[in-house]
């Protein structure tokens, strides 16, 4: 999951413990934390849009997907008129922080590796804010730290 880190960094997580995931607003990443997230799965914690983008840290899932509560707010820039309370729109899944990592895993480092050829996170033009690792991915970023 990324996030940038002048919103909300791993340090704010690791302050507050336990977050919502709100304001996604890609159908894509929706769905992920809908159907594929589940209490328990561990999710490395990315800061993007930053002078270094790196993994920074690993959280994890602590709440099952339930409807994203800026939808219906009218002050909020995430407010979507077309979502109601009978049909929402928009999904998230509340995280927990697990531990900051000792160095970033910076992007370029990554791109260094080549048994990370097939990650998501490698395609260029990549913009979801979620997206799958697989065991083999995970255990090899793992390794780097």
């Amino acid at each position: 999951m990324k996030s940038e880190p002048d919103v909300y960094s791993i340090d704010d997580l690791h302050r507050d413990g336990r977050e919502m995931w709100d304001s996604i607003r890609n159908y894509q990443a929706r769905n992920m934390m809908r159907d594929d997230m589940r209490i328990g799965d561990e999710i490395f914690f990315y800061h993007s849009s930053c002078k270094v983008p790196a993994i920074v840290g690993i959280s994890r899932v602590c709440s099952e997907p339930y409807p994203d509560p800026v939808q219906f707010d009218k002050t909020s820039r995430y407010f979507d008129p077309k979502s109601s309370k009978d049909s929402p729109r928009w999904i998230l899944v509340d995280v927990e922080f697990v531990r900051k990592f000792d160095r970033a895993i910076t992007l370029t480092e990554l791109r260094e590796q080549p048994g990370l050829d097939g990650m998501i996170l490698m395609r260029r033009g990549n913009r979801l804010s979620i997206m799958p690792v697989s065991d083999e991915h995970w255990d090899l970023i793992l390794t780097l730290e």
